[in-house]
């Protein structure tokens, strides 16, 4: 079976972790699905990368889950977190996924 690339684990973290926080209304559960798929995703992108881009993209990881909140103010929540996703996926592509 073939491996899910790091971008696909990122981007589902951060629209994962904001979807389970919204619907089950529990901020800590949705916190744990952004870190869970956050600890895997740095596990790959060191595999992959090497530690010094794995660090480059959690720290795009953390300041995207950060950048989502006052990007919603201005254009909704949704597509805040989907752009940011999209972001941090794009950058695990060039950085991990796209070399192997």
């Amino acid at each position: 079976m073939a491996k899910v690339p790091s971008a696909v684990v990122a981007a589902s973290g951060l629209v994962g972790g904001y979807g389970v926080a919204r619907w089950t209304k529990k901020r800590q559960l949705g916190g744990a699905v952004l870190a869970v798929a956050g600890a895997a995703a740095a596990t790959r992108w060191r595999q992959q990368a090497g530690g010094k881009a794995a660090g480059a993209l959690t720290a795009a990881y953390v300041a995207a889950f950060a950048g989502a909140h006052p990007l919603a103010k201005k254009v909704g929540a949704w597509p805040a977190v989907f752009g940011m996703a999209g972001a941090v996926a794009l950058a695990s592509w060039a950085v991990a996924d796209r070399q192997g």
